[in-house]
């Protein structure tokens, strides 16, 4: 009888350890969820604060650049495509879109003294400057949050809660290797004279 007592509280104790062992996996995986959405959501933020400062940018350099329209252009469509992207993933090619429009843009501004000259436009060129790298410190954080909720979600036994949530592997925040190259601007071609 005191045996079969030992014997059940055995048991019951395992079960209850296992049990807590299991809350507390639990607990630990939503919180590396949390963590991921939040470094995501810091991401987004400063995209889009990205975002609203090239309207004002393009509309700065638009006088001044009469003839490169096509990197205007070029601008104006790889912040469409930002503001469009949907996922991570549409959001890093945009991301990387964008950066190669903005270092193109200035490139060429720099054939541009009365607009190098611009307070608003050096304004605004420092403030884009400070959005990037910002970007590209959190994007480091982003994808150390990734690398660990995945790494976590593929272990034993936290594998086994993760199906249990649904947990399925997040994407990183990165681009193709197309995308990578870097921007080319040839001045050659534009003619000194036709500048503002």
């Amino acid at each position: 009888m005191v045996g079969n007592m030992i014997q059940e509280a055995s048991l019951l104790l395992f079960a209850v350890g296992v049990l807590v062992y299991g809350v507390i996996l639990y607990n630990r995986l939503v919180r590396l969820r949390n963590e991921n959405d939040r470094a995501w959501a810091n991401i987004d933020v400063l995209l889009k604060q990205r975002h609203d400062e090239i309207p004002n940018l393009v509309e700065t350099v638009k006088g001044y650049m009469q003839h490169e329209q096509q990197t205007l252009l070029a601008v104006t469509r790889a912040r469409t495509a930002s503001m469009n992207a949907a996922n991570i993933s549409q959001k890093a090619q945009a991301d990387a879109m964008m950066a190669g429009a903005l270092r193109a843009l200035f490139a060429v501004a720099e054939n541009y003294p009365q607009l190098k000259a611009n307070e608003n436009f050096l304004k605004l060129q420092a403030r884009i400057s400070e959005l990037e790298e910002r970007i590209a410190d959190r994007r480091e954080f982003f994808n150390d949050d990734v690398n660990t909720y995945n790494t976590r979600i593929g272990q034993i036994p936290e594998v086994f809660i993760a199906s249990f949530m649904d947990l399925k592997p997040r994407s990183m925040f990165k681009v193709s290797e197309a995308d990578r190259r870097l921007v080319e601007v040839n001045f050659q071609s534009q003619s000194a004279g036709g500048r503002a």
